[in-house]
């Protein structure tokens, strides 16, 4: 009489779930609620067509390490799953895209953001004199039942570039192929400056509206002077255009090199330009020159006597220097062409670069090598040489080098011909900037290795020789004996006399 009771309850608990596992079971036992996770998915294009073939990367910035990876499928779609969601604390993530051949760019809508980011401890080192690399990712913190979609990535190999780089100006020459006699770059309007009769002139090239008169703000430190240009408003200074605290503010490197003439000097403003009160003196710039996370002691400020850059002898010390102050504003709306970022991003003070980052941001990663002794440029669309040790004279023999420069010399195998390679001008070489970089030609010169030893990034250009000078094609209005050089450093513009041994990154 008692059996089927028994039976019937044995086979009730022969139809349970066993424990453990995965499954979420309350009753019996409770191996507790399995950790909450996301998906994100998204689109890598190329001039609008899907891009197959792209590695996805996801990586915990809360472990230091890569936890999941997809690869696009043929309508250049990709899908992570699994992200963990919730946990003690929120789960910060950010996601790159890598494909041979490619440099990248992403897009996302809230909750993701796009951001640079320092991930040089991703790679062997001592943690002590490791040579920074920074990674531009899309970033989302993880919470439970919300997906990020739309994490898109745009590809570029340089046949499309971002920005379009400017003549120098320079119209006298001095030797074949330098310069003046090349005028590489994108020419100016012909009417360049606008005076707006309000206190403000159009640059029609860059479309940035500057403050006309370039000494009524007084000369400062480093922070007054940022202060200076952020509370610059309409009734100051010959306004009358209605603008109001905080439309202003101070030029970053980039902004004030593009006013720079280099067939002019005292000041290397255009012949003919309508600002009053201008300095031969320093002007200050709003991008610090990096040194750290914590902070900078100096700032990138220009000498617009000659266009010479700043950045030695202390007196470009921010708590320390007074030097002269011009505002700017706008986002170059109407310009001819648009001005690429300086890749500073570490907010340092309110209204400094690192803060506003006006300007096309960079590609990641920037270069892609050709496998043929050069190496492309995705955000100009320059090709350079690989070899950067290979060319070392005096300027003018070394600009006869670079026009003779052919397949089969310093490491090319590209077919190219004698006549195809050219010594770069100002804006050219000026364009390699990074001033995230501290010492640019350590970074370029570097071999990047994974923690299991594997290679994730050769040298960008080969051998670059750390503090020397790399020529220009560009003539010092100033002083005809004297070129314009890039110091391997820290990339800033310095004249040099032209009988002076410098190497040469050549481009085409």
């Amino acid at each position: 009489m008692h059996r089927l009771p028994i039976l019937l309850a044995l086979t009730t608990l022969a139809g349970l779930p066993a424990c453990g596992g995965n499954h979420y079971t309350p009753g019996l036992t409770n191996p507790g609620k399995p950790p909450a996770t996301a998906a994100v998915s998204g689109a890598v294009t190329f001039k609008g067509a899907p891009l197959a073939g792209v590695t996805v990367t996801a990586w915990s910035t809360n472990t230091n390490s890569v936890v999941a990876t997809a690869t696009t499928a043929a309508d250049g779609s990709y899908t992570l799953h699994d992200i963990q969601a919730a946990a003690n604390v929120p789960q910060v993530y950010q996601l790159w895209a890598i494909k041979t051949g490619y440099a990248f760019y992403p897009t996302v809508a809230s909750p993701g953001q796009v951001l640079r980011f320092d991930h040089t401890g991703q790679f062997q080192g001592n943690g002590v004199t490791d040579i920074a690399i920074y990674f531009t990712v899309i970033q989302f913190t993880a919470a439970e039942g919300v997906s990020l979609a739309n994490a898109n990535f745009t590809a570029y190999d340089g046949s499309s570039p971002l920005v379009a780089l400017p003549r120098t100006g320079q119209s006298v020459s001095y030797a074949e192929g330098d310069d003046a006699s090349l005028a590489q770059g994108a020419p100016w309007p012909a009417i360049r400056f606008r005076d707006n009769h309000d206190g403000t002139v159009t640059d029609a090239l860059t479309g940035l509206v500057w403050l006309q008169d370039a000494g009524c703000l007084p000369p400062a430190l480093w922070a007054g002077s940022l202060g200076e240009a952020n509370q610059l408003a309409t009734g100051q200074c010959g306004l009358s255009d209605n603008s109001k605290a905080g439309d202003w503010r101070l030029p970053n490197l980039a902004e004030l090199e593009s006013l720079i003439d280099a067939s002019q000097a005292n000041p290397a403003l255009p012949a003919g330009h309508p600002f009053t009160s201008v300095s031969n003196a320093i002007y200050w710039t709003s991008t610090s020159y990096f040194g750290g996370q914590a902070g900078s002691p100096a700032a990138w400020a220009i000498r617009l006597g000659d266009g010479r850059y700043m950045n030695d002898a202390g007196i470009n010390l921010k708590t320390v220097n007074t030097n002269f102050v011009w505002a700017v504003r706008g986002a170059g709306a109407g310009g001819a062409l648009k001005l690429p970022a300086t890749g500073f991003y570490v907010p340092f003070s309110p209204g400094d670069d690192g803060t506003l980052q006006t300007g096309v941001p960079a590609t990641w990663p920037r270069f892609v090598d050709n496998n043929n002794g050069t190496v492309t440029d995705t955000v100009t669309g320059l090709v350079w040489l690989k070899q950067a040790n290979c060319l070392h004279d005096s300027w003018a023999n070394a600009v006869a080098a670079v026009r003779a420069l052919a397949t089969g010399q310093c490491g090319l195998t590209d077919n190219s011909r004698p006549g195809a390679w050219r010594m770069p001008n100002r804006a050219e070489m000026q364009s390699l900037q990074d001033r995230a970089e501290n010492n640019l030609g350590a970074f370029f010169n570097q071999t990047y290795r994974n923690r299991d030893g594997g290679l994730f990034q050769p040298p960008i250009f080969a051998d670059m020789v750390a503090y020397q000078f790399y020529w220009t094609s560009t003539t010092n209005a100033a002083n005809p004996a004297e070129a314009w050089t890039v110091f391997s450093c820290d990339f800033g513009l310095y004249d040099i006399p032209k009988e002076n041994l410098g190497y040469t990154l050549a481009v085409r």
